[in-house]
């Protein structure tokens, strides 16, 4: 996964370090493509690679309006929104019998911020004593 960070991820018993842990373990434990066994070091190491490329520059997250992390990352989302859009206005024109409405499937908008676990909103009343 892509994300900003204004540091590095933290140490051990961290929450943001335990959420992102926690999310992919989650992510690869119910990939199809997860091994149960590797047999060897490097070979496990090469897959976590290859994953990481997929999941960062191929999978299709619904998180982020099914655009690709190294797309959000890189801005590139407003592009790929606007081809799938004239794709579909392209699709209906052709073939208009496929579409049940008039209107053209929504496009999913791409959220200001995507969260592994958003973290709590401070109080703003409770101060550290």
């Amino acid at each position: 996964m892509i994300w900003k960070s204004p540091g590095r991820i933290h140490g051990q018993g961290c929450p943001t370090t335990t959420r992102i842990c926690e999310a992919w373990n989650k992510t690869l434990k119910y990939a199809p493509v997860f091994p149960e066994r590797f047999t060897s070091l490097p070979a496990a190491q090469a897959f976590i690679g290859e994953f990481v490329d997929y999941n960062n520059h191929d999978h299709r997250h619904s998180g982020i309006g099914l655009h690709t992390p190294a797309d959000v990352h890189y801005g590139l989302a407003p592009v790929t929104a606007q081809r799938r859009s004239e794709a579909l206005a392209a699709a209906r024109a052709q073939h208009p019998t496929r579409f049940a409405t008039d209107q053209d499937p929504k496009i999913l908008d791409l959220p200001p911020t995507a969260w592994i676990n958003e973290p709590k909103k401070e109080d703003p009343t409770h101060t550290a004593a």
